[in-house]
């Protein structure tokens, strides 16, 4: 009866939480994560090893960190999905602060490793990049201010949220990082249309960002670099976009073979930012299929459940967290294919790299939380009485 009438998986009282979690978790996206992971420690043995070698390390060294790293992440998905709305706002504010603490004392304490971007922060025994953490915590924060402007007697959300994405993306751009500053601008986007931002408003934003991109264009050599790059006709094959293009046409449909490729022996990123080209050399066109197929499940599947989502924040929050994963993942795919400029961002869950893969998890548990059955009346249930 309690089926019927909320349209959600019932909670029954005393239920032991790790069996009600279980009941109510979007299984298809969890086990899309899972597989990407392993995906990505497949492709972590073949890209890894030439990087191992010529920092004079065990072979498999990088894999066997990404494992571990991959283990806590999936152990900080796991906890942060238990969690309700509510202790999901909490912990998403609180880590806001934190991570944008760090980021605006980046300039001073971080480092740029050569890159020519200071997003770093070096702690002797590793690094981590704060603005990995900074983008999960970030959709949170703004969600919460959304979803409070839109009760009676709220405050100002929608604009306090936007003075805190304009905060956060002056100062990515400083680093400079503009590929993170322009995914933090999306996800805020589509968040506050979701939230009923009018059309005006938005479109108002996009004409600002075009500005912004021309003036980056003539005041960073860094970012006029890239978009040159990516503008020429021609593709260089001695650069990274060269080794990548040539790659994935190398591979064909079903790859050349495992272990059989010779990009990652070239491209300095290929266990990072160019992980795609090694799948689509050795493995073919099947498997960055089949990639893009999980990374459409999660977000396909979040999204439909969210549209039954009553509860303001978890509905504002998890489209922001759902649409800012995947298009993470299509940036990364297509700077690959050369579609879109050099970002410097990582594939979810596939690539190599501590930072990403364990806020990654965090950005998932979050997107799993809100995304799981609770005894509430749909939308559509709502409007119907409405009628």
């Amino acid at each position: 009866m309690t089926e019927m009438v909320f349209g959600a998986t019932p909670v029954r009282a005393g239920d032991p939480i790790l069996p009600r979690w279980w009941r109510t978790l979007d299984r298809w996206s969890f086990f899309a994560v899972l597989c990407l992971f392993a995906i990505g420690l497949l492709l972590g043995l073949a890209a890894s090893v030439p990087l191992a070698e010529k920092n004079n390390l065990p072979p498999f060294y990088y894999v066997t960190r990404q494992a571990v790293f991959g283990a806590m992440g999936l152990a900080v998905m796991l906890v942060i999905s238990l969690m309700s709305p509510r202790q999901i706002r909490r912990i998403g504010v609180i880590g806001f602060f934190l991570a944008f603490a760090v980021v605006l004392a980046l300039p001073v304490i971080g480092t740029d490793y050569g890159k020519g971007a200071t997003r770093w922060l070096s702690l002797g025994f590793g690094s981590f990049q704060p603005s990995e953490f900074l983008k999960p915590c970030f959709v949170a924060a703004t969600a919460w201010c959304m979803a409070a402007s839109q009760e009676v007697g709220g405050p100002p959300g929608k604009w306090i949220s936007f003075g805190i994405t304009a905060a956060v993306v002056l100062t990515l751009i400083g680093q400079p990082d503009f590929g993170q500053a322009s995914l933090v601008l999306f996800s805020w986007c589509v968040m506050f249309f979701v939230a009923g931002a009018p059309m005006v408003l938005l479109l108002g934003v996009a004409g600002i960002t075009v500005a912004g991109g021309f003036f980056a264009y003539g005041a960073s050599e860094h970012f006029a670099r890239r978009i040159d790059g990516f503008l020429t006709a021609e593709v260089d094959p001695r650069t990274q976009l060269g080794y990548a293009t040539h790659a994935i046409q190398e591979g064909g449909f079903f790859g050349v073979g495992v272990g059989e490729g010779t990009v990652k022996w070239s491209l300095p990123d290929a266990h990072t930012d160019f992980i795609i080209a090694v799948a689509a050399e050795e493995y073919g066109l099947v498997l960055v299929l089949a990639i893009i197929a999980l990374y459409a499940t999660i977000v396909f599947r979040s999204l439909m459940r969210l549209l039954r989502e009553r509860d303001p924040f978890a509905r504002i929050a998890g489209t922001g967290l759902a649409c800012a994963f995947g298009v993470q993942a299509l940036i990364n795919m297509g700077v690959a294919v050369r579609l879109l400029p050099a970002k410097g961002m990582t594939l979810p869950f596939v690539s190599y790299g501590g930072s990403s893969v364990i806020a990654s998890g965090i950005a998932m548990g979050m997107l799993l939380a809100l995304t799981r059955h609770r005894p509430q009346g749909e939308m559509s249930d709502l409007i119907g009485r409405g009628r």
